[in-house]
C-alpha cells in the first residue's frame, strides 16, 4: 500500500511558480483548460512544460517513488482552471462559504457529497473542475492540489487506516465546520 504524502514546501513553491506563469502563457492555460479528461493532458506541450517546472519526483512511472504521471496531469489540468489563489481557506472550507453575504454555500451539500463519493477518476475530475468553477476560480491552489493527490492515493491504493486521515473525513470537517444555514 502506498502512503499518502502531503505536498512539501518544494512542491508548493514549484506549483505556485508554475501557476503564476500561466497568465504569461495564455496558450498553455487554454490547452490545459480544454481537456475533457486528465488523460488528455498527457499529450499536450503545456503539460511537458508543467513537468519541467516541477521537482524531479513529479511525473514518475507507476511503481516509482514520487507523484506519477497521471496524477500530476490531473493536478495541472485542474489548477489551470484557478483564476485567483485564495490562501485564506482550504478547498473544502471555500466550498461551504457563501458567494455573497447571507447566501448559500458555493457548493450545495448534495454536490459536495457527490464529489466525495466519486467512483472513477473521470467522475472526480469532472466534479472537481465543476467545484473550481462554482468558486469562481478563487481557490487555495495548495489545498486543491493536495486534495487531488490525496483522493487519487485513496482511489488507487486504499483509504488511510485511521478515519481522521481519510480525505472524506478531512473535507467533511472543513466543509461542515464552516457551513452555515
Amino acid at each position: 500500500m502506498k502512503d499518502y504524502r502531503k505536498l512539501n514546501e518544494q512542491d508548493q513553491k514549484a506549483l505556485l511558480s508554475w501557476w503564476e506563469s500561466l497568465p504569461n502563457n495564455p496558450g498553455e492555460r487554454a490547452q490545459l483548460r480544454r481537456v475533457s479528461s486528465s488523460d488528455d493532458i498527457l499529450l499536450t506541450s503545456a503539460f511537458a512544460h508543467f513537468l519541467r517546472q516541477m521537482p524531479g519526483y513529479w511525473g514518475v512511472r507507476p511503481g516509482e517513488r514520487g507523484i506519477n504521471l497521471a496524477d500530476a496531469a490531473m493536478v495541472a489540468a485542474v489548477l489551470a482552471r484557478v483564476k485567483e489563489h485564495n490562501e485564506n481557506n482550504s478547498f473544502a472550507t471555500s466550498l461551504a462559504m457563501p458567494k455573497e453575504k447571507g447566501g448559500k454555500a458555493a457548493m450545495s451539500e448534495l454536490r459536495f457529497q457527490q464529489l466525495q463519493k466519486s467512483r472513477t477518476e473521470q467522475e472526480f475530475f469532472t466534479r472537481i473542475c465543476r467545484a473550481v468553477n462554482l468558486l469562481g476560480g478563487k481557490v487555495n491552489i495548495f489545498s486543491l492540489a493536495d486534495s487531488i493527490l490525496h483522493w487519487l492515493s485513496e482511489f488507487w491504493f486504499a483509504p488511510a487506516s485511521r478515519p481522521q486521515d481519510r480525505l472524506a473525513v478531512i473535507w467533511a470537517s472543513e466543509y461542515y465546520g464552516e457551513f452555515k444555514d
